[in-house]
């Protein structure tokens, strides 16, 4: 999974920080390069997130499938709740940031089961420190 998805990212997973946050409307995905002194993988880092953000809210989770090579829970009904979630892509000092958010509860819930799905597979933390 970490040799995927650093070929869909741009960047070792193993270099940079992935935190994937529950929040009461939706959540966050962040990822930050360990190194700030690294400033072309964090301008990497800032475009996949940017990328992220315009896939995700045209309902194409095409990234986490290929980095997980399977289907990722709460997709489906992302997908089909496009409508009613809102992503905001953010520079962050060392990377980027997707902020998800939605007034429908089914849609909160399948965003909670994507990022505990995340957090498990990737072994990354539920907030930023």
């Amino acid at each position: 999974m970490q040799e995927r998805g650093a070929h869909v990212m741009g960047v070792d997973q193993y270099t940079s920080a992935h935190v994937f946050e529950d929040l009461p409307d939706g959540g966050r995905v962040v990822l930050d390069r360990n190194d700030p002194s690294d400033t072309a993988a964090i301008r990497t880092i800032r475009a996949h997130i940017r990328d992220i953000e315009t896939a995700f809210r045209a309902g194409d989770f095409s990234k986490p499938f290929q980095v997980h090579a399977q289907q990722v829970p709460g997709t489906e009904v992302m997908k089909e709740r496009r409508a009613v979630i809102g992503y905001e892509a953010t520079d962050r000092p060392r990377g980027g940031e997707v902020r998800i958010r939605s007034s429908d509860t089914v849609a909160v819930a399948a965003i909670h089961e994507f990022l505990a799905f995340q957090r498990q597979q990737h072994h990354a933390g539920g907030h930023a420190m």
